[in-house]
């Protein structure tokens, strides 16, 4: 920019005040000081051009080193996370192969942990199904009109006796007939993940609400509990994959530590927003944000 100003007051410089309208350069020096200046910003274009294209390549690389970074991370926690449920139905199946004459009580309770930790096996294969899918193939989801106040009463009639058997609460305060252009299976994470997430982790006896208010451009959605809330220094990372609060809790109620990053990026390919916040009166806020059109 300096060089070029420097430029541009030689020309003024050596510029007629007079001139009222154009006409041919008279002066020699008129024609060198022009194609002096052409081959100057020539030379200065050439440098921004070569200088943008290096920050390109500089910044392809840096992604596509947190690409790899994040990706081994992803898969040292997929293997970290599978080995759990894994070497306890193998323990189980050992079990029941190297005593089999233990009695029916205790068979069918080894049958019942197998079952179990397969279930949970099966569940953090299908989450991570379901991030690669939005993550590799977003072009292939199917977005369609969808109601999602009938979804999310489908989801808390599903819920209402895991909701009863923790002495919890589930309000609904969504208007009739939200309708958004969106994926079925997606817009289902959503709701039935911060559910599931509230139940395991809000504590008995708490009250979960659901409501949603119309924007212009948008629905804002919010999400609450009464229960004890999240640390501050855990809030920003509570959408990471696979982390957790409390590790051994998680496992024990058979959270695979996907739910909360399914959550986000659903959100997200629905051009939409989320933030988590802690409520003043205690518990924890979800607020987010669906598209209309």
């Amino acid at each position: 920019m300096a060089i070029f100003a420097t430029y541009a007051i030689i020309f003024i410089l050596f510029e007629d005040y007079d001139r009222n309208f154009l006409q041919p350069f008279e002066e020699a020096s008129d024609w060198h000081l022009l194609l002096f200046t052409i081959i100057v910003m020539s030379g200065l274009a050439l440098l921004l051009h070569r200088y943008a294209h290096q920050m390109d390549e500089r910044i392809s690389r840096e992604q596509a080193a947190k690409e790899n970074r994040v990706r081994r991370e992803l898969t040292q926690n997929i293997a970290h996370e599978l080995k759990t449920p894994v070497a306890s139905i193998l323990g189980y199946t050992e079990t029941l192969l190297a005593n089999p004459d233990i009695t029916p009580e205790q068979q069918q309770q080894f049958v019942r942990r197998t079952h179990d930790q397969a279930q949970r096996l099966t569940a953090l294969l299908q989450d991570v199904s379901t991030l690669n899918r939005m993550d590799y193939a977003p072009e292939q989801l199917t977005m369609q009109p969808e109601n999602v106040s009938r979804l999310v009463a489908e989801i808390v009639s599903e819920t209402t006796h895991t909701v009863q058997a923790h002495n919890m609460t589930l309000k609904n305060c969504l208007p009739e007939d939200i309708i958004l252009p969106g994926n079925y299976s997606l817009l289902y994470s959503i709701f039935r993940n911060l559910i599931d997430n509230a139940v395991n982790y809000a504590g008995t006896g708490t009250t979960i609400e659901i409501s949603a208010e119309e924007q212009p451009t948008h629905w804002h959605f919010t999400f609450s509990d009464t229960g004890g809330g999240i640390a501050p220094q855990h809030l920003p990372r509570i959408f990471e994959r696979f982390y957790r609060i409390d590790k051994g809790r998680s496992r024990a109620l058979g959270g695979t530590g996907l739910g909360l990053a399914i959550v986000k990026n659903a959100v997200l390919l629905h051009d939409g927003t989320i933030t988590a916040h802690s409520a003043p009166e205690g518990g924890l806020q979800f607020h987010f944000t669906l598209k209309k059109r």
